[in-house]
């Protein structure tokens, strides 16, 4: 069956182009929209089956240009190209903080090397990992299931075990709801933006900073208002399936609307001097935190911070770390307790076990030389160590290699943490990353961020593996689907790293600043920054130091390990009872780790999302099975690339043009675009003032 071929690599490259670039113009925006895989998967199917129909068969350079039916295997390849490449490269957060942050701007050779180097050094990795990940039939990896489920369903044209139905085909579909929403996003993202901030008791209240106010407010409080009719908001946080999404609003609920009130009004940590969520720091006087007055030659000036002000973080931002505590701890435990004796079975199985169909049919094919992914770790870790020495980062190649170790140790057993995403699809995140580049680099902000080198390396590892066990289930030949990916992948880190340094120029008086207008207020470089200050500059060891304020956050990695172990003890004592359920719904990582977004995310992402899931992935799909297979995720990724086309065209043809100046004296200035900015939730007042 057709594969690497003029069709494949043409899509696949142009879709290598294309997402990441629109991902990237959107990254620093809030909301974000993030055009994902599944949106290439399905707008790819109908132009190539349109390549196949309409271009003539000839030859160009000795090889066809279209060679036959588009297949299902030329398909995968071409998605997992657009899917390598769909997200923002890590390290254009590190370039961003070191320009808003720390004053810091590079040359454009420092930003690709570091681009380059910290996405690509990862798939080295990926080579060992293979080994243990990809060719054992035990390692199911879930997610990759859905995916070969979705390529079967498109290219068998017919729906397993529900038959034929009537309806308008899917490509039709598709067009409309992409049309109607790339129209509609005019309404909420220029004509009426009340509707995406859709405070309205904030709106009856503008002044209340107790009840209605606290309790409505979408960017700094509780979110109760629940609406919104932006699609850009509810998209936030990204499909999930309805098992995580029942998870994730289980978490929300007790953390966010129950103990996060709960800690605030009981003003913990002086909560209530600072508004109740923000993805900004505080000094002692409730201004934002001004960090050049305790930087001195790029590193901490102890003295000038003891002068200055302590740190302080709004709850929900302190929470998130307390969380991401728990969610390290309780998944080792939880891995321990209930997957130890599967992991150790898999692992040895995986160095003796029997080859299954998928394996025997993959043998056809010839491996990828182990010498491909050395070559891959020199040059890119060349790059990184070239990155690190002749520009001031104040990162050393020791920390790297540590930084590079901890990634092995992510990924390979033990502690077999690639396994357990292999088998239950969790992951750990890169806050452990954080907190040892804190302790072992102390004082050095950029040094911290660069430390990430573990975390991306890890990430990327992941994604790696994952798609070569696609290409397995799929019958891919591993050598095309390396290619693609590293390909793919520098094309996508230069593209994205050039629409990068393209929009500092347009809109550079103000990008990053929160009341830039056309909402580039860069609210996960704001998160980063501030992770930057606490683990890089300031550091753990002075941050969360006995008699310190955030001192208490340290227990949250006890809290962790002890709730699957009382969970464990209480459900082997009591197997009947509501908390046995509970152990089947993987608290102990997902609803720890479900709140990660928060910040920059807030009510408005989480609670209108979760009404849409519990609408379309349970109502829909239990009472209209048959059309939910049919139409679900062709909506959603209708949803998703007609409101990124609305926010480029809104940009481009009504924000950007005369300065912005369209629409000034009239669109811009009606009661149903300032309406929300005029309230309390918009100045991110918070409960007290300052004594």
């Amino acid at each position: 069956m057709l594969t690497s071929t003029v069709r494949s690599w043409t899509l696949g490259l142009l879709f290598s182009i294309i997402i990441p670039g629109m991902n990237q113009f959107f990254h620093f925006r809030y909301p974000s929209v993030n055009i994902g895989s599944v949106v290439a998967q399905l707008i790819v199917f109908p132009i190539g089956s349109a390549w196949a129909r309409w271009l003539p068969n000839v030859l160009l350079f000795g090889v066809s240009i279209n060679p036959g039916p588009f297949s299902i295997k030329e398909h995968v390849l071409i998605t997992i190209m657009a899917g390598v490449a769909s997200g923002s490269a890590y390290a254009t957060d590190v370039i961003a903080v070191q320009k808003t942050f720390y004053d810091q701007s590079f040359s454009f050779s420092f930003k690709w090397m570091l681009v380059v180097s910290s996405q690509c050094i990862g798939f080295s990795i990926g080579g060992i990992t293979r080994r243990f990940l990809v060719s054992p039939p035990s390692m199911i990896w879930p997610n990759t299931l859905v995916s070969c489920a979705l390529f079967n369903t498109l290219h068998s044209q017919n729906y397993a075990g529900v038959g034929k139905h009537p309806g308008m085909p899917r490509e039709r579909f598709w067009l409309i709801a992409f049309l109607g929403t790339a129209t509609w996003y005019f309404v909420p993202g220029y004509l009426f933006q009340a509707l995406s901030y859709f405070s309205w008791a904030c709106w009856i209240a503008p002044d209340n900073i107790v009840s209605l106010s606290r309790l409505f407010r979408y960017r700094s409080g509780l979110g109760f208002s629940v609406l919104t009719f932006d699609w850009n908001q509810i998209a936030y946080i990204g499909v999930r399936s309805r098992w995580a999404e029942a998870n994730i609003m289980i978490s929300f609920t007790f953390f966010y609307w129950f103990l996060v009130p709960v800690l605030y009004y009981s003003n913990t940590w002086n909560a209530q001097y600072l508004p109740m969520s923000s993805g900004n720091a505080f000094d002692n006087t409730g201004k934002y935190y001004n960090y050049t007055r305790i930087i001195k030659a790029g590193k901490l000036d102890l003295e000038a911070y003891k002068a200055y002000s302590p740190l302080y973080l709004p709850m929900t931002f302190a929470m998130s770390y307390g969380l991401a505590f728990m969610s390290i701890t309780a998944t080792i435990v939880h891995a321990i307790i209930h997957f130890w004796a599967p992991i150790k079975l898999h692992f040895k199985r995986s160095l003796r076990e029997q080859p299954d169909i998928h394996a025997k049919l993959m043998a056809v094919y010839p491996e990828v030389p182990d010498w491909y992914y050395a070559c891959i770790f020199i040059v890119t870790f060349i790059l990184a160590c070239v990155c690190i020495e002749s520009w001031d980062t104040g990162m050393t190649i020791w920390a790297l290699l540590v930084a590079l170790f901890i990634a092995l140790l992510y990924v390979i057993p033990p502690p077999v943490t690639g396994m357990i995403q292999a088998i239950t699809n969790r992951q750990i995140g890169d806050v452990i990353t954080e907190l040892l580049a804190g302790f072992i680099l102390p004082g050095r902000p950029v040094a911290m961020m660069m430390s990430t080198y573990g975390y991306i390396a890890m990430s990327r590892a992941i994604q790696f593996t994952a798609d070569f066990k696609l290409g397995h289930y799929m019958k891919i030949s591993p050598r095309p689907m390396f290619w693609c990916q590293v390909v793919a992948t520098l094309i996508a880190g230069t593209v994205q790293l050039g629409v990068q340094s393209w929009y500092e120029t347009p809109i550079s008086s103000d990008l990053c600043s929160p009341s830039q207008p056309d909402s580039f207020t860069c609210a996960s470089t704001q998160v980063f920054g501030t992770a930057s200050v606490i683990w890089g500059l300031i550091g753990p060891n002075l941050f969360f130091s006995r008699g310190e304020v955030y001192f208490a956050l340290i227990f949250f990695f006890a809290i962790g390990a002890a709730c699957p172990i009382i969970l464990w003890l209480i459900t082997r004592k009591r197997p009947n009872t509501m908390l046995n359920y509970l152990r089947y719904k993987n608290i102990r990582s997902l609803i720890f780790s479900a709140l990660g977004n928060i910040p920059p995310a807030t009510a408005i992402n989480f609670v209108p999302w979760g009404a849409f899931g519990f609408i379309f992935q349970y109502l829909i799909r239990r009472k209209y099975f048959a059309y939910w297979t049919k139409y679900n995720y062709v909506l959603s990724a209708a949803l998703d690339a007609g409101t990124a086309v609305g926010v480029i065209l809104v940009f481009f043809c009504l924000q950007y043009p005369l300065n912005g100046s369209i629409g000034e004296k009239s669109v811009q200035r009606w009661w149903g675009n300032t309406v929300f900015t005029r309230t309390l939730d918009w100045k991110n007042t918070p409960l007290r003032s300052r004594p």
